[in-house]
């Protein structure tokens, strides 16, 4: 492994306009990890824990934000109507 590292480390040496390219890459890369962790331990959908909370989409209260974008909702302001299961 270090001397695949080593090979990377001396053709970035002989050609410096690759590093924007691995920067953006690694990025990209970081990005799409950390926003699969987080749907996978912030989405109501999925359920870690089959046998203490086998439903956690009923479990969510009405004015809780789990999108990670939201555009013109103000989700505090939202009241029940649904019922208790």
């Amino acid at each position: 492994m270090s001397s695949m590292l080593g090979i990377v480390a001396k053709q970035l040496k002989q050609h410096p306009s690759l590093i924007p390219l691995f920067i953006f890459i690694g990025g990209g890369a970081t990005m799409c990890a950390s926003y699969m962790a987080r749907m996978a331990l912030k989405n109501p959908d999925v359920s870690w824990d089959r046998t203490n909370n086998p439903e956690p989409w009923n479990n969510t209260a009405p004015d809780h934000q789990y999108k990670l974008v939201n555009i013109n909702m103000d989700y505090s302001k939202l009241k029940k109507d649904r019922p208790d299961f």
